[in-house]
C-alpha cells in the first residue's frame, strides 16, 4: 500500500490556497497498476479538466472527468488520479483549506462544509447533472487561478471572493437539499468546540467538559448541539475518531489495540463494535477490503 499525507504550499499564506494548472501528456495510463500513489491532504480538493480525460479514485468510488467536468474531494479523503487518454490531459487543481472562509454570516452552512455528517463527495452528482453549476463553478476555479498567478493589485480580495462564490453555487445549486442551513449563531459557538475535538481525538472527551467551555449546562449542551449539528455529541466524536481510525489503518503501521488507544478508546471491544457500526465490517476486514479494491 503506496500512501502519503501530501503537503500543501499555499502561494499566500494569508488565503489558504493552492491552485495549479497542470499539463499530462503521453499514453493513457489506465489502470495505475497493483500498487497505485494514493494521497490526502487536509486542504478540500476541487478539479477541473480543460481537455484529455482524467479519473479520479477514492476509497468508495471512481470518477471519469471529461473535458468541462468538475469534481470535489474532501478534507483528508484518500484519492489517486490517473490519465484515461492519449491525448495530453490539461487541468486545474485548486486545494483550499475552508475553514478560514467561514465568517460569520456564513457559519449557518459551516456545519455542512466541515463534512460533519457526510463526505463532500457526495455532492458530486450536482456537477455531473447540473451543467449550469458545473459551469459556474469551473469559471471561479479559473478566475481564482488566473487572479493568484497574475498577482495584480487586490487579487487577494479576487481570489477569495471567487472561493465564496464556489461555495454560493454548490448551495444554490444543492437541488437535493444536502446542504441545510443550521443556526449560525450555534455554528460560532460550536466552532472552537469542534477545533477541541479535533485535537484531542486521542484523549478522553468529557461532555461535562465540553459543556462548561461552551459556558452550557450539560443538558443544554447535549440539546444544543444536537440541534445545531443534527447528531448528538458523542455521535459525533465516534464519527471523528473512526474516520481517524480508517486513516491510521491505511496509513501507519500501528496494531489495531494501538489504534484503539490512539483514538481515544481503550475497550478493544467498544472499538470494534462501533468501527463495524461505521464500515459494516471489522477493521482487518476493511484493510482487506481497501487492498482488493486497488490499494
Amino acid at each position: 500500500m503506496n500512501i502519503f499525507e501530501e503537503p500543501i504550499h499555499y502561494q499566500n499564506p494569508l488565503l489558504y490556497i493552492k491552485v495549479k494548472e497542470f499539463t499530462a501528456s503521453g499514453n493513457a495510463m489506465e489502470p495505475p497498476g497493483d500498487n497505485p500513489l494514493w494521497h490526502y491532504h487536509k486542504e478540500v480538493e476541487f478539479l477541473y479538466v480543460r481537455s484529455g480525460v482524467h479519473s479520479i479514485h477514492t476509497l468508495n468510488r471512481k470518477y471519469v472527468l471529461n473535458p468541462g467536468d468538475v469534481m470535489v474531494v474532501g478534507s483528508n479523503q484518500l484519492h489517486f488520479g490517473s490519465k484515461l487518454s492519449d491525448e495530453d490531459l490539461v487541468y486545474i487543481v485548486l486545494h483550499v483549506d475552508l475553514q478560514p472562509y467561514f465568517d460569520p454570516p456564513m457559519m449557518m452552512y459551516y456545519p455542512n462544509f466541515s463534512e460533519v455528517s457526510h463526505p463532500l463527495d457526495i455532492l458530486n452528482d450536482m456537477f455531473s447533472e447540473d451543467d449550469r453549476l458545473r459551469e459556474e463553478v469551473a469559471g471561479y476555479m479559473i478566475r481564482v487561478h488566473d487572479e493568484i498567478e497574475g498577482q495584480n493589485k487586490g487579487y487577494e480580495i479576487a481570489a477569495s471572493i471567487y472561493i465564496r462564490q464556489i461555495l454560493l453555487a454548490m448551495l444554490r445549486g444543492d437541488k437535493k437539499d444536502l446542504l441545510k442551513a443550521n443556526d449560525a449563531e450555534g455554528a460560532i459557538i460550536l466552532r472552537p468546540i469542534l477545533e477541541y475535538v479535533e485535537r484531542h481525538l486521542s484523549q478522553k472527551i468529557d461532555m461535562e467538559e465540553v459543556s462548561k467551555m461552551a459556558n452550557m449546562s450539560y443538558f443544554y449542551f447535549s440539546k444544543f448541539f444536537k440541534k445545531t449539528m443534527g447528531l448528538t455529541f458523542t455521535e459525533y466524536v465516534n464519527r471523528k475518531r473512526i474516520f481517524r481510525a480508517e486513516q491510521l489503518l491505511l496509513t501507519s503501521s500501528l496494531t489495531i489495540t494501538e489504534i484503539a488507544e490512539t483514538i481515544g478508546i481503550e475497550n478493544m471491544a467498544h472499538f470494534y463494535e462501533m468501527f463495524k457500526r461505521f464500515n459494516g465490517c471489522t477493521p482487518k476486514q476493511f484493510i482487506v477490503k481497501m487492498n482488493a479494491d486497488g490499494m
